[in-house]
Formats: C-alpha cells, sequence, structure tokens
C-alpha cells in the first residue's frame, strides 16, 4: 500500500491556522474509478483510498507507518510568512487617528 503523510494547508476561506497543525496519513487509490452503467455515480471498489489518518505529530504518523508496513511519502509543508501589520486592526478605529479613514 502507498500512502502520503503530509500536513494540510489551511482553507482559502479561511484567515486562521485552524486544523493545519496535525498531520495527515492518506492512502493513494489503488484502483481506478468506474462510473456505475446504471445510475452514472463515479465509485471504486478500494475502500483505503477513503481512509485519513490524523496524528499530532510527524514523528508519530511515520511510526504507524513503519510498524504496519505501509510505504509512505513524507511531504513537508511550505510555511506562510505571518502578516503583522504596524498597529494592527484596532488602529483603523483609533480616536486619535492622525489621517482620515477611507475605504
Amino acid at each position: 500500500m502507498r500512502a502520503r503523510i503530509y500536513q494540510p494547508a489551511r482553507n482559502a476561506m479561511q484567515s486562521g491556522n485552524a486544523r493545519t497543525r496535525h498531520w495527515v496519513l492518506e492512502f493513494a487509490p489503488a484502483a481506478a474509478r468506474e462510473i456505475d452503467p446504471l445510475m452514472g455515480w463515479t465509485s471504486s471498489s478500494d475502500t483505503q483510498s477513503q481512509v485519513r489518518l490524523r496524528f499530532d505529530t510527524r514523528e508519530a504518523a511515520i511510526d504507524y507507518a513503519r510498524e504496519h508496513g505501509i510505504d509512505a511519502q513524507v511531504f513537508e509543508p511550505k510555511k506562510r510568512n505571518p502578516n503583522i501589520r504596524p498597529g494592527g486592526y484596532g488602529e483603523n478605529f483609533a480616536p486619535g487617528r492622525r489621517s482620515t479613514w477611507t475605504h
């Protein structure tokens, strides 16, 4: 079985980093998906592709894969730079603001 271990990226609609600190072990699909002739739905007989295991650390995910004989490939996350503005968001509404606030 092939699997990949990665740290999920944040959703594009989120500004926070929730649910991005854990590591995920996800199995690669072993069989191609097929179109059901009666309903037209896409399906597969491979149930391992539905399994996603969550771990607190990268090492825990690697140890689990090693113990269970899973050939896993580790993908390192790309860290983003923090966007910290001087003054922060509250500066927009400060009573001692020197310039006018415009949109």
